[in-house]
């Protein structure tokens, strides 16, 4: 059952670290190697094909116009070259006019004029280019986060419920679900690297005309830096890939010591300091990481830079003197320098880019890598679907079952029978394995041994979605849904929620119509605390509300898993008088702790240590005199 997933090995265990605050191990699987850094460029590819298929006129519309804008600084440059020969001319002439009016009146300005009207003209096309990229990437960029969450989300919602209880799956989830918000900035980077490519070759095919040696001494100045960024990029990826279970436990203790679910224990208990003080700890471990990377980043690269420097001011002094000695005019020399420069620039913040484009393909690996997970627990090729009536029920068959990673079977040798319209009731102290059995009747996780039957055919031959549809269930740990009251109820068959007298049943039936009757807004008020207008229901309220969603299903079997735990006496009456109404013709499973409760089923299975200990009536347990018996009066001694 365990798997493996990302690069094989598990986490470490636990170090202590200062003050006695547990400090997190560090998942050392991160990619290291240059062959792995360079693969995860692979993933460029994916990302610009979703990028296309968001919408597919503003991608190629930004691409058009960061072309164009590519072209614009080189010919602003030579331009302004064009511009300083002209005044260099004029100033050269000889008689020249007295004044401006008498410059004006010669003609002799016009083609200084038109220059300046056309670097004017560049300065302000660059400008609305750039503002109409930056629009269409920060919309793209806005539409790639949702998409990317969104079909995060339809992923997740497709794999097992053995991948959500596996901590190795939940670190490589959390690592996608950042990077689905957090590579939106990619779409920009890698235009802008496209773009600077463009203009990267305009300004060394004027280099080349002049001098072409300048193109070697540019490469030797900055491949340094793009080397140190190279390496200290991978360096921040294995580092954020290594803390991940470490952040996984910040997110932990911000939510546990602020919110509103868990605010009374940390108050009664006291543990704000103890919740404040690991957090802190373990912050300060995360940023003593950071800090010595930046440090080495930001020496190296200091360095790396002064390489450069030294490299363009040699070039710089070259063609000054090249200006003096008469081989090139002062707009050649104003070109080529700046030339020089913004080639210096453009080059090294290319390949640096490259570098933190490769960085960001490794960040992408973390959200791609994520949907190579497969569930286990699907529908068959030609799956049976879900019969109706049912016939004979189910069929347990030697069944055997343990937790992914774990020692202990949950289950064993359990064989046992659910017949069709039969109410069936188990019994057992905490960890028999009652649960576990509605998972495996519910096919959230399938048998490690044996088989599980529907009407004589394999619980796995079934179409899954057709056969979760056709059973209700709610587990003692249902969720309470920060949503209206209506939506709260309609979970329980969502495709329903406009149905509004179908929830309003429901509640009825789950004694639920009368607490949502005292509420201000009724079956539309928000409720939870989470947001503003939300109000807050007690334990029994928010029990009523998750039994109505079984209701709500309107199943051919029922699980109802310890369903009244949190409701008083009447309350737990009602609700059974009514779950016996429903149930009559349906198949029905009842987990409690309540014997009072349990006494009504058909039948009776006791559990214990995963396995079949007795089965019957109520009184032909009590009969026995056998676990069901002694659990029975130890209830019944405390009312005495």
């Amino acid at each position: 059952m365990p798997r493996s997933y990302g690069h094989g090995g598990r986490v470490n265990a636990p170090s202590r670290g200062g003050a006695g605050v547990p400090r997190w191990p560090v998942d050392g699987r991160a990619p290291r190697s240059l062959r792995q850094r360079v693969s995860a460029l692979g993933n460029l590819g994916p990302f610009l094909r979703l990028i296309w298929e968001i919408h597919r006129g503003m991608a190629a519309g930004a691409v058009a116009l960061r072309g164009l804008r590519a072209l614009l600084p080189v010919a602003t440059l030579y331009v302004g070259k064009l511009i300083i020969d002209e005044v260099v001319r004029l100033g050269r002439l000889p008689g020249k006019p007295p004044d401006l009016e008498a410059w004006l009146a010669s003609g002799l300005l016009r083609p200084l004029l038109l220059l300046l009207l056309t670097e004017l003209g560049l300065a302000i096309l660059s400008d609305l280019l750039g503002r109409l990229v930056s629009l269409l990437e920060s919309l793209l960029a806005e539409r790639f986060s949702n998409t990317a969450s969104v079909r995060l989300m339809e992923h997740a919602a497709r794999l097992d419920l053995e991948d959500f209880e596996d901590a190795d799956t939940q670190d490589q989830l959390e690592r996608a679900r950042r990077q689905a918000a957090g590579r939106s900035s990619l779409l920009g980077q890698l235009f802008g690297q496209a773009q600077d490519a463009v203009t990267i070759l305009s300004f060394a095919a004027g280099l080349l005309l002049y001098a072409p040696w300048l193109i070697a001494l540019l490469a030797l100045a900055v491949i340094p830096a793009f080397l140190g960024e190279s390496h200290f990029n991978a360096q921040g990826y294995e580092l954020a890939w290594r803390r991940t279970p470490a952040r996984r436990e910040l997110d932990y203790l911000r939510a546990t010591g602020a919110s509103v679910e868990t605010a009374k224990e940390v108050k009664i208990f006291g543990l704000a300091p103890f919740l404040i003080e690991r957090y802190r700890a373990l912050a300060e471990d995360l940023y003593a990481a950071n800090r010595a990377l930046a440090r080495k980043r930001a020496a190296w690269g200091g360095l790396f830079t002064a390489i450069g420097t030294v490299g363009y001011y040699g070039a710089y002094a070259f063609i000054a003197w090249r200006t003096i000695a008469g081989a090139l005019t002062i707009g050649d020399l104003t070109f080529l320098s700046a030339s020089f420069r913004r080639l210096r620039n453009l080059l090294e913040g290319l390949l640096i880019g490259f570098s933190q484009v490769a960085g960001q393909a490794l960040y992408l690996d973390d959200y791609f890598s994520f949907f190579a997970l497969s569930p286990e627990i699907v529908s068959p090729p030609d799956a049976r679907p879900f019969p109706r009536p049912l016939a004979r029920g189910f069929v347990f068959e030697d069944v055997g079952f343990r937790y992914p990673g774990a020692e202990r079977w949950a289950l064993r040798h359990l064989s046992f029978e659910l017949r069709a319209g039969e109410v069936l009731a188990l019994v057992g102290e905490n960890g028999a394995g009652k649960t576990t059995l509605v998972k495996l009747l519910a096919r959230l996780y399938d048998p490690d041994e044996g088989r599980i039957l529907l009407d004589g055919s394999d619980l796995r031959e079934y179409d899954l979605a057709a056969l979760r549809a056709r059973i209700g269930v709610i587990f003692q740990d249902f969720v309470r849904y920060h949503l209206s009251a209506a939506e709260n109820i309609a979970v329980g068959r969502i495709e329903a929620l406009g149905d509004r007298a179908r929830i309003e049943a429901a509640a009825e039936r789950a004694l639920a119509a009368e607490v949502i009757a005292k509420l201000p807004e009724g079956y539309d008020q928000l409720i939870g605390r989470r947001f503003k207008t939300g109000l807050e229901l007690s334990g029994g309220e928010w029990q009523k509300i998750a039994i109505a969603r079984a209701y709500m299903r309107d199943a051919d079997v029922l699980i109802l898993d310890e369903p009244t735990a949190a409701l008083d006496a009447r309350a737990e009456a009602g609700v059974f008088e009514r779950f016996a109404e429903l149930s009559r013709g349906r198949t029905a499973v009842l987990i409690s702790h309540r014997f009072s409760t349990v006494r009504r089923a058909d039948r009776i299975l006791v559990l214990a240590d995963g396995g079949l200990e007795a089965a019957g009536t109520h009184d032909e347990l009590m009969a026995q005199r056998g676990r069901y018996a002694e659990l029975f009066e130890l209830q019944a001694s405390g009312f005495r």
